[in-house]
């Protein structure tokens, strides 16, 4: 079955906003987010245990799958669906290894090179990036654009056997989701425009709804 990226929330501790990180992330899954991923750059592995196990059981209810960014060794002890690696993160072959099958393995690819060198036979889904500029990480790189993002996406899809999602990211908001699925993406992965938001349900179901729209547009 083919994974739902629609509407990726990424939920960071260190860009919450005014928000406990469980909830957020609960909140995002019942505005309509179809998978949360935990990123956690600074703590300690066992609070990063503890929120992870926290996430999946706040998101057991809404059956969202759950995955953990960069740390496998999190992914595994929370019990999480998953994980999302980045290329300087553990290789693809090794994370399924340790993860199996069933596992979900998300991967960031920047442009057409790393397309080109992905092993598309062993990941559910792709991120790329950055589309737009964004303050919720540094960017060492300037933003791709939807042109850089379809390129990306047209390389993965000539290689890719089987149908392989793929995901916008960085900066993206209401003013510029639809641009991206207009590029070919099959959804968004947000932080700060949920993160940020007053009422991260009502963002994560504008958000939905612009991805939506335009995917029924596009005829997928």
């Amino acid at each position: 079955m083919r994974l739902d990226i629609r509407l990726n929330a990424i939920v960071d501790p260190e860009n919450a906003g005014r928000h406990d990180l469980i909830d957020l992330a609960r909140r995002c899954a019942a505005g309509g987010a179809t998978l949360v991923q935990l990123r956690d750059k600074r703590s300690e592995t066992r609070v990063m245990i503890e929120e992870a196990r926290a996430i999946k059981q706040a998101l057991a209810p809404l059956s969202v799958p759950f995955v953990v960014n960069d740390r496998v060794d999190v992914a595994l002890a929370a019990g999480a669906d998953g994980v999302h690696v980045g290329q300087d993160d553990m290789p693809v072959e090794d994370v399924r290894r340790l993860l199996g099958a069933s596992a979900i393995i998300g991967l960031s690819i920047k442009n057409v090179g790393e397309a080109e060198a992905a092993p598309v036979e062993l990941i559910d889904y792709v991120g790329s990036g950055g589309v737009y500029a964004t303050v919720s990480k540094q960017q060492k790189n300037a933003p791709i654009g939807p042109a850089g993002l379809a390129r990306i996406i047209e390389a993965l899809r000539r290689r890719s056997q089987k149908p392989l999602p793929v995901c916008g990211i960085a900066g993206i908001d209401e003013s510029n989701a639809a641009a991206v699925i207009a590029a070919g993406a099959d959804g968004v992965a947000v932080i700060s425009a949920l993160s940020r938001a007053s009422d991260p349900t009502v963002a994560a179901r504008r958000l939905r709804e612009i991805v939506d729209a335009m995917l029924a547009k596009r005829g997928t």
